[in-house]
């Protein structure tokens, strides 16, 4: 390779071209200027230096640059190439290229950092101070050099020129310009270099070079831009294209784009912890709020442009609507996809990244390639911190989603992606998927050895992130190293920026040191004071594999709320210490055949195992029966986690209960301890104490236990069975079948962030908000007095929870609503709406508005806080059947819930979802419900008496609580019970048949006497109603329940089938026993008056 010189060593070496001669043949020595010294004196000089000259104990290196100079820190060069091997066809090839690499990577011979997203040696900053000139000049020389290589009609005359050209401008004025055509080269060179980029067999084709150096105002960078996004974009069939903006000078002026993406949804932190939108986005969006702009609070809203020019404030532009082409989201297969209004942009284009050319740093280079289907479907919708959509996605498969082995979570992800491909190519939008990426990636890296010798490559980057090793690129081995031109990270803008407007910098309190001395020692007092007063909690920890140390920790998070807690390996346990705790919690694994761990042999409270092993658990349970008998108290029962089932949820459900049992328990057994605990838990219980209150309920606490889908996956709607459980209250339940319960649902996100995007001067997002009244008597002086409607709360929980924001506007509200229009013409269509009956029922019955729609159809009503909290109506709560037994089932709840959603505007309007169905559907597992038992006695099961069931749909739910407790009481007592008869309809026996197996066992099992379906869109069969099986089928049974035996008839389901059965009913009587219409109806109204004809009526 020649002789190496030493850093010191100035010599630069240009590549000759002669005719038919390769490269690498021809050196051409340019002599080093010197400093101080006029160019026309100097010349070209096509020969080796000789020892005299100004040079002298320098060496001279043939063909390739000096590897260790001081402007990129170049790794040594070794004689040697590597080779680079594919496993997947076992051969290898040799890499060259690397030897030209500008910078080492971090990695050490003990560490590797190729798994960093952000590593150092791919990140550049910004300095007050340019680099040397003679560090610029041999990056510039080496640029020059590429450029003019590239190009084979370019004449030797020209490079040497050029050279000449940029070394005067150097040494004038410390850097140097590109011209455009080396500036898209250099662009094109960074996109082939880049190692993380799978798509760069497409690096030549970057079509359009938006040279943006003349930019110098954030309005003429948002003008370049907005033409950038609209060429790129074209209409969905899109090109890469790059803008580069003025290049950096001392770092103090730079040019910015503050976004990652020029096209980016938003994210805002709600209360409670909340995000609707991008999580990944929250930051930057608080940052664009700072800066003016006005949220929407919606789930895919676009961010502004956040642009800033020559080192000044940034300033935000907003996105012309019609530059913005996104993809809706569907399923070739599942239609449901469609509702859940997934969307995303078209164009993925990178904004805040550095593009370094020759020594020249371009701090704003936006450019865009098209999305690698994965990159939506695999990181943007499925990432838990991103929109997390994959549990959903999995339920409405009806996956089991509780249990990982069931790799549910595979067949979601496929699914998901299978939808943003087909919906890409639906809308005609370029798209690559990853086995077509990867293949091309293949292709590329193979042309690349043959013309360079080599292509850096980030495997951990260009392996995608699903279907791993059914790609090539899996099983390739690659080296990662950094060539220039090249793509840098670089740190966030608004981490460095320095701002102008004085407004924005900080403020900062002038403060002695003697006074802040005494701070920290008043806030040290006051901190171990109330820790004093904490009990001591130790969560103690056994453990083989490290699973259980993992759940110790986050219990130990947990009961730091409340306690002073500590987490303690067993095996370091000091034991002597025992007698004195006053709350011990234990978590241990069961290892082997039911024994201890190697580090544990003592006892536990939460055991971890898998139920694939016999003694699941064993050794827990006998730890735990080993503490009883030593006479220790159990606060909380031993919990029990499978690893092949919801170990993680089992835990997380255990541990709630744990620490409330525990801190309730030890509160009122020691009055010095006051615990101000988890917040969460504080917002849920007085959350329940305010709904209480409100609504004059006994509310209960209950926690979701299971959720399950029981129709068919493939049918268009879905109807649910909700298990509540109580949350480790000792409260009984006192219910019986045939009660109902009241659920208290809350709003969804959307609808709440919708309204509050309309209110002009909304108070912070987790302000508590106060409603107050001016109360004025005779002889008094006036004052406000809290108003009780509410209770104090942030305004989007008040929405939330409290207030009805879904139902129709009343007249009256409207009429309030028109007082606070601005426009003229919108205060006169309220008033329209708020005195004419027949208008506003129309206008109700097509539009069904939300709240939310009001406020978009009426754009110009002047909102307030208190006009919110003081006029919109109580959320009420929805009415459920109870589906179980109190005896089968002790402390749950069933409930058997129909998923409601329909279009407005006779089927051509928006989308709306039944309030409490659609949040029972959405809410997760271990999730508080608020609810109360609402007696319903009129509708009780007689303990003997023959009964017909006649149910529809989900009107099946109560008759479930039915069969359930008769089965409980035939086994308890070994009688007979009573004859049932079901009668239920749906719509065909595959997909709507709701607990078909389950009323099946119970007709096996002498339960049911007998079980009669009707089908009402059954393939193949004519329509059948239970009106039809009542009059053809059971006209007989009918007349001998209701007339010969004191029997009872129960009907549940909508308005107009409870209609047509009691009509059906009046028909049997008339012609059984040749009585009137009129008298049959009197009849039917005895047998209601004597508790005979039940009716449960729910729907229109």
């Amino acid at each position: 390779m020649g002789n190496q010189s030493s850093k010191a060593s100035k010599n630069v070496i240009l590549h000759q071209t002669k005719p038919n001669t390769q490269w690498e043949n021809n050196n051409v020595i340019l002599q080093q200027i010197k400093p101080n010294t006029q160019w026309e004196n100097k010349k070209v000089i096509p020969q080796q230096i000789t020892p005299n000259t100004q040079w002298e104990n320098k060496k001279v290196i043939p063909q390739q640059i000096t590897p260790n100079t001081q402007w990129e820190n170049k790794v040594n060069q070794c004689p040697f190439s590597k080779q680079v091997k594919n496993y997947q066809d076992g051969l290898c090839h040799q890499d060259t290229l690397h030897h030209r690499a500008v910078k080492s990577q971090i990695c050490t011979s003990k560490v590797c950092e190729g798994s960093i997203m952000t590593p150092k040696a791919m990140t550049r900053c910004a300095s007050s101070t340019l680099p040397s000139s003679d560090d610029i000049l041999m990056q510039a020389i080496d640029f020059i050099n590429q450029y003019y290589k590239s190009n084979k009609n370019l004449k030797v005359e020209e490079h040497l020129s050029r050279l000449e050209e940029v070394a005067k401008e150097i040494e004038a004025t410390g850097s140097y310009q590109l011209t455009t055509k080396e500036l898209e080269f250099g662009a094109k060179q960074a996109w082939r270099n880049a190692p993380r980029c799978i798509g760069r067999i497409q690096w030549a084709n970057l079509q359009v070079l938006f040279d943006a150096r003349k930019c110098r105002t954030a309005e003429d960078m948002f003008q370049m831009l907005c033409d950038h996004i609209q060429f790129a974009t074209n209409g969905g069939n899109l090109r890469s294209a790059i803008t580069v903006f003025p290049q950096r000078t001392e770092g103090q002026h730079d040019f910015r784009v503050w976004n990652s993406q020029l096209i980016r949804y938003a994210g805002y932190k709600m209360t409670g912890g909340t995000i609707i939108g991008d999580p990944a986005s929250v930051d930057f969006t608080e940052i664009c709020i700072q800066l003016g702009w006005t949220p929407n609070y919606g789930q895919f809203d676009v961010l502004p442009l956040v642009l800033q020019a020559n080192g000044e404030d940034p300033q935000f532009f907003e996105i012309p609507q019609h530059l913005i082409l996104e993809v809706p989201m569907e399923h070739p297969q599942y239609k449901w996809f469609k509702d859940l209004n997934l969307r995303w942009y078209a164009l993925p284009a990178v904004s805040n990244m550095l593009l370094e050319i020759g020594g020249l740093e371009f701090p704003a280079c936006p450019f865009n390639g098209w999305y690698l289907g994965t990159e939506i479907g695999v990181r943007d919708f499925c990432d838990t911190q991103r929109y997390n959509v994959l549990e959903r996605v999995g339920r409405h498969m009806g996956l089991e989603t509780q249990k990982l082995s069931s790799l549910w979570k595979d067949q979601a992800l496929v699914a998901i992606n299978v939808a943003v491909m087909h919906s890409f190519q639906k809308n005609k939008v370029t798209i690559t998927d990853h086995h077509t990426a990867s293949e091309s990636f293949m292709q590329h890296m193979e042309m690349e050895v043959r013309l360079r010798g080599g292509c850096p490559a980030d495997w951990v980057w260009l392996v995608p992130p699903m279907s791993g090793s059914l790609t090539p690129v899996f099983h390739q081995e690659m080296l990662n190293y950094i060539l220039s031109p090249f793509f840098y990270y670089q740190p966030d803008p608004w981490l460095t920026h320095k701002w102008k407007d004085k407004k924005r910098k900080e403020r900062r309190h002038t403060i002695s040191f003697k006074g802040l001395i005494r701070a920290v020692l008043f806030s040290q007092t006051l901190i171990k004071s109330a820790l004093a007063k904490r009990v001591r909690c130790t969560v103690l920890y056994a453990t083989e594999t490290g699973k259980s140390q993992t759940f110790a920790k986050k219990l130990n998070t947990m009961m730091n709320c409340a306690f002073s807690s500590r987490v303690v390996c067993m095996e370091d346990y000091n034991f002597s210490e025992l007698e004195m705790e006053s709350l011990l919690i234990v978590v241990t694994s069961t290892f082997g055949n039911g024994d201890c761990p190697g580090n544990g042999e003592v006892y536990c409270v939460f055991g971890l195992g898998s139920r694939m092993y016999p003694h699941f658990c064993a050794f827990a349970h006998a730890v735990d029966d080993r503490f009883a008998a030593l006479g220790a108290i159990r606060v909380s029962s031993t919990g029990e986690g499978d690893e092949l089932n919801g170990q993680e949820e089992a835990f997380s459900a255990w541990a709630c209960t744990a620490f409330k049992v525990s801190y309730f328990r030890i509160r009122y057994e020691n009055n010095r301890f006051i615990c101000n605990t988890s917040a969460v838990i504080i917002i849920i219980w007085l959350g329940f104490t305010a709904l209480s209150a409100l609504h004059s309920k006994a509310v209960v606490p209950m926690k979701l236990k299971r959720r399950q889908n029981l129709q068919n996956p493939k049918s268009s709607r879905a109807t649910i069975l909700v298990e509540l459980e109580m949350d480790g209250s000792t409260e009984t339940l006192n219910f019986v079948p045939g009660d109902h319960v009241g659920i208290f649902p809350g709003n969804s996100p959307e609808l709440v962030a919708g309204i509050l995007k309309h209110l002009p001067n909304a108070p912070p997002i987790n302000q508590s908000l106060r409603l107050e009244f001016l109360s004025a008597y005779p002889g008094t002086e006036p004052s406000y007095l809290q108003d009780e409607r509410i209770p104090p709360c942030p305004l989007a929980q008040a929405l939330t929870y409290y207030l009805d924001v879904t139902t129709p506007p009343s007249q009256s509200l409207l009429r309030k609503l028109s007082k606070i229009a601005k426009q003229e013409d919108h205060r006169q269509r309220l008033l329209a709406l708020a005195s004419d009956f027949q208008v506003y029922t129309t206008w109700k019955e097509f539009h069904k508005p939300t709240f939310l729609e009001v406020l978009e159809e009426f754009s110009s009503l002047d909102l307030s806080a208190a006009f919110l909290l003081s006029q919109l109506p109580l959320l009420k709560p929805r009415l459920y059947s109870i589906s179980s037994s109190p005896d089968l089932h002790p402390q749950e709840l069933h409930l058997t819930v129909a998923v409601v959603s329909y279009y407005t505007q006779e089927g051509k309007g928006p989308l709306h979802f039944g309030l409490c169905s659609t949040w029972l559907n959405t809410i997760k597992e271990g999730d508080m419900v608020p609810c109360f038992v609402h007696r319903y006695p009129s509708y009780h099961i007689p303990k003997i008496a023959p009964c017909i069931l006649v149910g529809v749909g989900s009107g099946i739910a109560p008759f479930r609580s039915f069969w359930q407790q008769q089965l409980h009481d035939m086994k308890k007592t070994g009688l007979k019970g009573n004859p049932m008869t079901l009668v239920f309809g749906c719509r065909g026996s595959d997909t709507d048949h709701l607990y078909k197996e389950e009323t099946l066992d119970m007709r096996d099992n002498s339960t049911l006497s007998s079980i009669i379906t009707a089908y009402s869109r059954q393939t193949g069969q004519p329509k059948v109603y239970v009106q039809d099986i009542l009059r053809e089928q059971l006209n007989d049974k009918v007349f001998e329940v209701l007339h010969h035996n004191p029997g009872h008839l129960y009907i549940c389901g909508g308005m107009n089938m409870a209609h047509d059965v009691a009509a059906t009913i009046k028909e049997i009587l008339v012609s059984r026993l040749g009585i009137t219409l009129t008298q049959a109806e009197e009849y039917l109204s005895r047998l209601k008056n004597e508790k005979r004809y039940h009716e449960d009526i729910f729907g229109s």
